[in-house]
């Protein structure tokens, strides 16, 4: 059966990248990174790529006149190699909606909060002042809204009393890595697909022990 072709966007370091690059690195998973696109020449993660043996193309937003000129390149890439699913894994920019659009249902991003809830930057801090018990990370399905979309999975971490929001930052990055391939190899072996704007699941377990903090 043949393979999800993924391309990668990225802006940064590249640690989910990496993630999802050693997932496909085994001969039984089911979907093959094709591309990494990246906005930003000096990101670290265009050499994890490379030293992976992965075709990784340079679109920096800055040398284009306005963003639809870049995303019409980004969309380019994007079909000159045949994409199937794009994953946003720390890209930093803005998609306008004709893009995201044209890639509906075909995207997904992951962010650094438990959506709905602290959307956009400084979710750690955020959560840490409003005191929440719970923060975590979201995969979810991308639409023309910031952070918005179906949630596909989640991963929630309890704060401590002295969180900060670094510690906050390295608590939640390893379950990132664990859940990106984890929500790929959902979606494909065709068990999440959305509905209804929501994503329903087919034949996955979905747990069923809850968390308390503090630990009664």
């Amino acid at each position: 059966m043949a393979k999800l072709r993924l391309a990668v966007m990225i802006s940064g370091s590249g640690t989910n990248l990496q993630a999802l690059i050693d997932a496909c690195a085994d001969p039984d998973y089911p979907a093959e990174i094709h591309v990494v696109i990246s906005n930003r020449p000096e990101a670290k993660g265009i050499q994890r790529a490379e030293k992976a043996g992965i075709d990784t193309v340079i679109i920096d937003h800055k040398a284009y006149d306005d963003r639809e000129a870049f995303e019409e390149a980004l969309h380019t890439c994007l079909k000159d190699h045949r994409v199937q699913l794009v994953c946003l894994a720390g890209f930093m920019r803005i998609l306008g909606a004709d893009f995201v659009n044209r890639w509906r249902d075909r995207m997904i991003n992951i962010h650094p909060s438990l959506l709905p809830s602290y959307k956009g930057l400084h979710t750690h801090a955020r959560a840490i002042e409003d005191g929440v018990r719970f923060a975590g990370c979201t995969i979810h399905f991308v639409r023309p809204e910031m952070d918005n979309g179906p949630i596909l999975m989640q991963t929630a971490v309890p704060i401590a009393s002295d969180e900060t929001e670094e510690s906050l930052a390295a608590k939640i990055l390893p379950y990132e890595h664990q859940m990106y391939p984890a929500a790929v190899r959902l979606i494909a072996d065709s068990k999440a697909r959305i509905s209804g704007g929501k994503v329903v699941f087919n034949d996955t377990d979905m747990g069923a022990k809850g968390l308390i903090s503090p630990v009664i």
